[in-house]
């Protein structure tokens, strides 16, 4: 092997060794920095693309039961305000009864009137109760229930049928059918309050589902990386005194021109 000392082969293989040890070096540390095997996009453009698309889908189906949540309370609010419509009927059901009893007298049958007026005007306060903006007793709502909003599935809220307008204490089979129409009004919206149920636990394991999917591309396993770690922290450490050897090695040339 020749001797020479304009190019010092060895030195240039071991400082380019060295340079890509300390490149992989840099990586492992900004990557347990930072939790994640992306750091930057050149790391695994692919999946970087990929886990920003499943990370945005978890996201969206977070928010979708977020909405079912909202959609969920408004109908417990609408059940409470059919719950005390329920009992204002039964009250105005029960003073009809008793408005129709030939033993009273106009004075009995008058407090029966005014009692019987004051509960219709509290039928038609209920009437107009409002969640967030939002007429409880005749609101007709979509509930979108996918990630995909309003271009995915929905569950329908209808209005309800109750009516409690031209309610008369002579007109007792009129309270009777209000009685009813309150009564499936109040079935329809438990059986919805169950259907966005089963649609929120679907969101909830598709969230799950597609967090993990996301994580697997995205996050850094510490056990793998921090192994690695350790090699590169090797590799640099001997890649160093390599060079420096290499560097020494051109020293011999001195003594053959003493």
């Amino acid at each position: 092997m020749s001797v020479v000392i304009n190019t010092n082969f060895a030195a240039t293989v071991a400082a380019n060794n060295l340079a890509s040890s300390n490149a992989s070096l840099q990586k492992s540390l900004n990557r347990l920095s930072s939790g994640s095997k992306i750091v930057t996009p050149s790391d695994d453009a692919g999946g970087l693309a990929v886990s920003m698309k499943l990370s945005a889908t978890a996201k969206r189906s977070g928010a979708a039961a977020t909405n079912i949540g909202n959609a969920v309370s408004l109908l417990q609010t609408q059940d409470g305000v059919m719950k005390v419509v329920g009992k204002v009927l039964d009250r105005m059901s029960e003073l009809a009864t008793l408005y129709s009893d030939q033993t009273k007298d106009t004075s009995d049958t008058s407090a029966y009137e005014a009692e019987f007026d004051q509960l219709n005007i509290q039928i038609g306060n209920l009437g107009i109760e409002t969640f967030n903006g939002t007429t409880l007793m005749t609101a007709a709502l979509d509930v979108y229930t996918t990630e995909a909003g309003d271009s995915g599935s929905s569950i329908s809220i209808a209005a309800t049928t109750f009516d409690g307008t031209g309610l008369a204490i002579t007109g007792l089979s009129n309270i009777k059918d209000q009685i009813v129409a309150l009564g499936q009004d109040r079935a329809n919206n438990g059986a919805v309050q169950s259907t966005l149920g089963f649609a929120a636990e679907v969101l909830a394991v598709n969230k799950s589902n597609l967090e993990a999917a996301a994580s697997r591309i995205f996050d850094v396993d510490v056990a793998e990386e921090s192994t690695q770690l350790a090699r590169w922290n090797v590799l640099v450490s001997s890649g160093t005194a390599m060079l420096a050897q290499a560097n020494q090695s051109a020293q011999s040339v001195l003594k053959l021109l003493q």
